[in-house]
């Protein structure tokens, strides 16, 4: 089978992470696949923004954790050590579908280079906080951007859950 396409069978969402940060190199290759995602008419509306400061890391966590809900002490990101937030240009009419693509060439790419992760959400409601928006400025990114999701990755702790059937009745042909 072809490594691609092996590669994409085979990756899965991962829920428990081991502590140790993948290296910048790993990451960086990563974002970089990221940043190859197709999108609407070529305009690259997403960007990346990596965070591997365990302070702000936490604080994401817990601020992801109350949207969502949960109890005090569940971390919605399963431990991971790194995030990669994917954010997209709003005034740009596929910048959800770009976002979207981006995670997609982020999952499979950490999973090419051995690590795992899983996309979570929350990211809108997130960037629609004034902490988040302060953020932005102070990393010097202007314009109105949406949070599209996170990407959790570090190494998995444990096995790789085994694929779910694929459900039938999901491919139709007109020949």
């Amino acid at each position: 089978m072809n490594e691609v396409i092996k590669a994409l069978k085979e990756r899965r969402s991962i829920r428990k992470f081991k502590p140790e940060l993948p290296s910048r190199a790993d990451l960086e290759q990563i974002i970089d696949a990221g940043l190859y995602a197709a999108s609407g008419m070529g305009k690259q509306s997403d960007i990346v923004i990596a965070v591997t400061d365990k302070t702000l890391r936490d604080k994401i966590s817990d601020d992801n954790r109350k949207i969502l809900g949960a109890d005090e002490g569940f971390d919605p990101f399963y431990g991971a050590p790194a995030i990669l937030l994917v954010l997209a240009d709003k005034s740009v009419a596929t910048h959800i579908y770009d976002g979207s693509l981006m995670l997609g060439n982020l999952m499979n790419a950490a999973h090419s280079l051995g690590l795992g992760s899983i996309w979570i959400h929350r990211c809108r409601e997130e960037f629609e906080q004034e902490d988040y928006s302060r953020m932005l400025a102070d990393l010097g990114i202007e314009g109105d951007y949406e949070g599209i999701g996170h990407l959790a990755v570090g190494y998995v702790d444990g096995d790789a859950p085994a694929p779910a059937p694929r459900r039938d009745g999901r491919v139709y042909w007109c020949e």
